[in-house]
C-alpha cells in the first residue's frame, strides 16, 4: 500500500493527525475502477482527498475542486442505478474490498475511467444531473415515533438532546456527519470555557451513556415538517454501506444544524486548491489529511488566524493570511505575529488562478496583478450564515440583517425550536445554553435567558461581511456565489472560444435571480444581497420561496400534511403562492430536458419577474416531465424558465 501523498503524519502536533482514522488498519477500495487506498475510519471522500484526487471534473471549462459541498453521489457498483442504494461520499465509510461508482449523468463509461489524470473524478459538472442526490426523490420508510428529533450534533444539538432525556423524553439525534461534537474546535476558548474538544467529548461521552438519546450518525435532515423529519442515513451493519430513506416522527423538534461558511467572491474561488477554513480543519483533525505544504489564508474573521497558527505547529508554512478588515485586533492575531506569520490587513485576493510553477494555485493581489503569490493552497473564510435551510423547508421566514450582514430567523413555528448557531448564537457557552432554553421552549416550561457572551470589540473585531473582489475581466476564471451543487456564477462577460460555438450552455453568470437554477442555497441568496441581485428587505420572502424547494415524492397522504397537494410534494409554504385555486399538472417540454425542481413557470417568453410566475416546477419525473404547481387560470402552452434558458412547455392536467 502506497503512502497517500495528502496525509500528515501520525505524529502531528495539535491533534491533525487524525482522530477518526486507525492507521494499524489499512485498506483499499475501488472508485469507478480506480483503486484507493485508506485506513479504517476514513469516509470515500477523505481517502481521495488524502490519495491526491483533489479535482471533482469540469464545469463551463475550468477544472471545481472536490469537497463536501462538491462531490458526486455514488452507488456500489453492483447496483449503479438504484436510487435509493445512492450514497454519499462525504457521509459514507471506506471500507475495505468495495466497489464504487460515481452517480448521474457526469458518470464516464469503464474505458474513458481508465484514460483519467490522476487528480480528477472526471465528472463532466456542465451535465445537469452531475451532482443530483437521487434519494431526494424518493418516499421514507416511517419509523416510530419518539418525544423529540434534535438534528444536528454540535455542541448545541448534545446539549439539547441531554435536556430533553433528563425531562423524562425519548430523543432521536441525527448527525450527518460519522461523528459527534460538531466544529467548535476551530473557534478555540474564551476565558471560563473549557477546550472546545473537552468540551465536545464531555457531551458526547453524557449522550452515548443515556438510554433515553438514540444516536443517528451519517444521517442528513434534508426535509422537515411540523411533526416529521425525513433524513438519507447511510447504514453499516453486516455487510457494504446502505442508503436509506427514512421518516423520523416526533411531536418536538430541535434545529441545531450550526452555520454555514460563507465562500468570498473573487475570480477562480472553486479552483482546485480553494478550500474554506471550516473544511480545511476538520480534514486535518478528523482525518489527518491536508494537501501541500505552503497555504495562504484569506479570511474576514480571526479564527483563521488560529486554523493558521495549528498549521504551523504541524511544520506546514503559512505564506500571508489576508484580512478583509482594515485594523483588526485579536488575541490570535497577536498570537500569529510572534510565529512570524507575515499578516495584510485590509487586503483580499484579486482572483486565483492555476500556478505554472512553484506551486498549484497563482494568487493574484490587488495592488501586484502581475507578481502573483505561488502556493499549494488557498484556505478562505467569507464570514458565517446562520443555517436555516430546514428552518424554510418547514415553513419558517427570516430576514436579513444589514447589522451582522446575515439571514436570521423571525417568527415560530408549531413544534419547531432553533438551538445554537442556526439561532444565530456565537459563543460556545451560548449555543449550550441554547440547547436547553430550545427544549424548555418545545415543553413549555419556565425560558432562562442565554448568554452569549462575546468579547469586547475594542479586543476582538467582528467578522467583516464576505468579500467581493472587482469584477472579473473575461480571461478570469468564474466567480461562483456558494461552494456547493448549485454552481451558480457571478455574472461577467461570455468568454470567446470556440469551444462555445459547439456547446449548448447557459450564458456565463447570472442576470437575475429569477434566472438562477433552482432551489437556491441560503449562501446564494446571502451573496445575491451582496451583489445587488437581491434587495434586502426580499431576501427572507427569496430565500423562503427558493431555499425550501424540497421534492417530497411518493409519500402517502399522511405523511407530511393531509392536503393532496402537499401529499405530491407541494411544500405548506407555497400555499395560495399561485392563487386559491392552484393545481398540480404534468408540465411537458418541446425539447428534451428535465425541468429542475424550483424552476419558474411563466405565461410567454421574456418573462423574468418572479412576482409574474404562474407556477413552480416541483420535481422532475422519470418520464421526461414534470411534475408543477401552477394557477388555475393557466393557458396549455406555458414557459419555464430553467437554468437561465427559456424551455417551451405543454400542460396537460394530472389523470384521475
Amino acid at each position: 500500500m502506497r503512502a497517500p501523498p495528502h496525509r500528515l503524519p501520525a505524529d502531528s502536533v495539535k491533534g491533525f493527525a487524525g482522530t477518526a482514522i486507525d492507521r494499524g488498519r489499512k485498506l483499499q477500495f475501488r472508485l469507478d475502477g480506480r483503486l484507493i487506498d485508506g485506513f479504517a475510519g476514513d469516509t470515500v471522500l477523505s481517502a481521495l482527498l488524502a490519495a491526491g484526487i483533489d479535482t471533482l471534473g469540469r464545469h463551463d471549462g475550468t477544472a471545481i475542486g472536490l469537497g463536501a459541498g462538491a462531490a458526486p453521489a455514488i452507488a456500489p457498483a453492483a447496483a449503479p442505478t438504484d436510487r435509493r442504494r445512492a450514497l454519499s461520499m462525504a457521509r459514507t465509510p471506506a471500507v475495505d474490498g468495495m466497489e464504487f461508482v460515481t452517480w448521474g449523468g457526469g458518470r464516464r463509461q469503464a474505458l474513458s475511467r481508465l484514460f483519467l489524470p490522476g487528480r480528477t473524478l472526471g465528472i463532466d459538472a456542465d451535465a445537469p444531473q452531475a451532482l443530483d442526490r437521487p434519494w431526494r426523490d424518493q418516499p421514507g420508510t416511517a419509523t416510530a415515533e419518539t418525544g423529540l428529533v434534535v438534528v444536528g450534533g454540535g455542541v448545541a444539538g448534545l446539549a439539547a438532546a441531554l435536556a430533553a432525556a433528563r425531562a423524562g423524553q425519548a430523543v432521536t439525534l441525527v448527525e450527518a456527519s460519522p461523528q459527534l461534537g460538531g466544529q467548535s474546535g476551530l473557534f478555540g476558548t474564551q476565558e471560563g470555557e473549557d477546550g472546545p474538544e473537552e468540551s465536545m467529548a464531555r457531551l458526547a461521552a453524557e449522550v452515548r451513556a443515556s438510554d433515553a438519546i438514540t444516536v443517528l450518525l451519517s444521517t442528513h435532515a434534508y426535509a422537515l415538517r411540523p411533526g416529521r423529519v425525513r433524513v438519507h442515513r447511510t447504514e453499516l451493519a453486516a455487510g457494504p454501506p446502505q442508503g436509506d430513506v427514512l421518516d423520523l416522527p416526533a411531536p418536538r423538534i430541535v434545529v441545531a444544524t450550526g452555520a454555514l461558511e460563507r465562500l468570498p467572491l473573487f475570480a477562480g474561488n472553486r479552483l482546485p486548491g480553494v478550500v474554506g477554513s471550516l473544511e480545511a480543519h476538520e480534514l486535518a483533525v478528523r482525518y489527518g489529511v491536508w494537501p501541500g505544504r505552503r497555504l495562504m489564508v484569506a479570511t474576514t474573521g480571526s479564527h483563521a488566524y488560529r486554523l493558521a497558527m495549528l498549521a504551523e505547529d504541524a511544520e506546514l508554512t503559512v505564506e500571508h493570511i489576508l484580512d478583509s478588515r482594515p485594523h483588526p485586533a485579536s488575541r490570535f492575531i497577536e498570537f500569529a505575529k510572534a510565529y512570524g506569520i507575515r499578516q495584510f490587513p485590509g487586503t483580499i485576493p484579486a482572483a486565483v488562478a492555476p500556478a505554472r510553477a512553484g506551486g498549484r494555485l497563482a494568487v493574484h493581489l490587488p495592488d501586484h496583478a502581475d507578481s502573483p503569490i505561488a502556493v499549494e493552497r488557498l484556505i478562505v473564510n467569507g464570514g458565517w450564515q446562520p443555517d436555516l435551510t430546514l428552518w424554510h423547508v418547514a415553513g419558517g421566514a427570516s430576514q436579513w440583517s444589514t447589522e451582522r450582514h446575515r439571514l436570521e430567523a423571525v417568527g415560530e413555528l408549531d413544534g419547531i425550536a432553533l438551538a445554537g448557531s442556526a439561532a444565530g448564537y456565537l459563543t460556545r457557552h451560548g449555543c449550550v445554553q441554547s440547547g436547553a432554553d430550545a427544549v424548555d421552549q418545545l415543553l413549555g416550561r419556565p425560558r432562562q435567558r442565554v448568554e452569549d457572551r462575546r468579547i469586547d470589540p475594542l479586543y476582538e473585531t467582528p467578522d467583516a461581511p464576505a468579500f467581493i473582489a472587482p469584477a472579473p475581466t473575461e480571461a478570469s476564471a468564474p466567480v461562483y456565489l456558494d461552494g456547493g451543487a448549485s454552481l451558480l456564477q457571478r455574472p461577467a462577460p461570455p468568454r470567446k472560444s470556440w469551444s462555445r460555438l459547439w456547446r449548448h450552455s447557459a450564458p456565463r453568470g447570472l442576470g437575475a435571480l429569477s434566472e438562477a437554477p433552482q432551489p437556491l442555497t441560503i449562501g446564494i441568496v446571502a451573496a445575491g444581497v451582496d451583489l445587488g441581485l437581491v434587495p434586502p428587505a426580499s431576501a427572507g420572502i427569496v430565500a423562503q420561496e427558493r431555499v425550501a424547494l424540497v421534492p417530497l415524492a411518493g409519500q402517502p397522504a399522511d405523511t407530511f400534511e393531509e392536503a393532496p397537494t402537499a401529499a405530491a410534494g407541494v411544500p405548506a409554504y407555497l400555499a395560495g403562492r399561485f392563487g386559491a385555486d392552484a393545481v398540480l399538472v404534468t408540465l411537458i417540454p418541446d425539447e428534451p430536458r428535465r425541468l429542475e425542481t424550483g424552476a419558474l413557470v411563466y405565461r410567454g417568453p421574456d418573462e423574468a419577474d418572479p412576482r409574474t410566475a404562474l407556477g413552480v416546477v416541483l420535481r422532475p419525473r422519470d418520464e421526461g416531465d414534470a411534475l408543477a404547481l401552477v394557477a388555475l387560470t393557466a393557458p396549455p402552452r406555458l414557459m419555464v424558465r430553467d437554468h437561465g434558458r427559456e424551455v417551451a412547455v405543454r400542460l396537460e392536467p394530472l389523470p384521475g
